[in-house]
């Protein structure tokens, strides 16, 4: 099916249409565009979110619009193991069947070394790990029926740890190593791949990442420039719509930042 919609100069082709994605952390920021550019591409969605109830509502009436009954939403704790089920589980009650999962709900925070708390243990790698191998568990004989496919996103620094960011690093990390596992143990009816973004959205609130820090980040990629969330979205769409024969693997969306590292 071929979708003239948005503008007369942008031929969109509908691969995604009758595929349901389930993704956490979709209402805002990255998460959100990846909504939106999946959408686009014909995708139905059950958005997960935790606390941006407005943002989520926002995001669903905006693609209901374009589509009617194409969207939904759903509240859920990703620290709540029991809850990690129940969000597959209603996702396929919802429209009937689950065929890509994306990890997306991340925490980011930094953690100094000798004042690490088990509390911050238990929320960075509770989010970034945790429940990214609970949600794969409980999705991986739906995605299986359908040939489906998994997508986490990673980060850029786990490669080369940031400074003060130990248990942050340590979480995404092993996300990256969770999806070469999973690769293995779902293959070959699931493919399982990750998204790993460099300088794409400043942190929201933190004083370290003032003027000077961005310029300096800025100089330190290849395209001496920031990337838009749409980049990283369009990394997501190539892994779950153009990419029968790749699995285990990480593409870094960081304007070539780690090479500079």
């Amino acid at each position: 099916m071929v979708n003239y919609n948005l503008r007369p100069d942008r031929l969109i082709v509908n691969n995604l249409q009758n595929k349901v994605i389930l993704i956490t952390g979709g209402a805002k920021r990255v998460g959100a565009a990846i909504c939106r550019l999946l959408h686009e591409h014909g995708a139905d969605l059950m958005i997960h979110y935790r606390q941006s109830l407005g943002e989520a509502r926002a995001l669903q009436s905006e693609l209901n619009l374009k589509r009617p009954n194409s969207v939904a939403i759903i509240q859920g704790d990703l620290h709540n193991l029991h809850k990690l089920a129940g969000l597959v589980q209603e996702t396929i009650k919802h429209f009937g069947r689950l065929d890509v999962l994306i990890n997306n709900a991340s925490n980011y925070y930094p953690t100094e070394l000798g004042e690490i708390s088990e509390h911050q243990w238990d929320d960075l790698i509770g989010i970034n790990l945790k429940a990214p191998l609970f949600l794969s568990q409980a999705a991986a004989s739906e995605l299986a029926k359908h040939q489906g496919c998994i997508v986490n996103i990673t980060d850029m620094h786990v490669e080369r740890p940031k400074k003060g960011y130990v248990v942050y690093s340590a979480a995404k990390a092993g996300l990256v190593t969770l999806t070469r596992s999973l690769a293995h143990e779902l293959g070959p009816e699931v493919r399982v791949n990750a998204v790993a973004p460099g300088p794409v959205l400043w942190p929201e609130d933190n004083p370290q990442f003032d003027e000077v820090y961005r310029q300096r980040v800025i100089s330190q990629t290849l395209l001496k420039r920031v990337g838009q969330p749409e980049d990283v979205a369009k990394a997501v769409r190539f892994l779950v719509e153009d990419a029968p024969f790749i699995t285990g693997q990480v593409i870094a969306v960081d304007g070539g930042r780690s090479f500079n590292l």
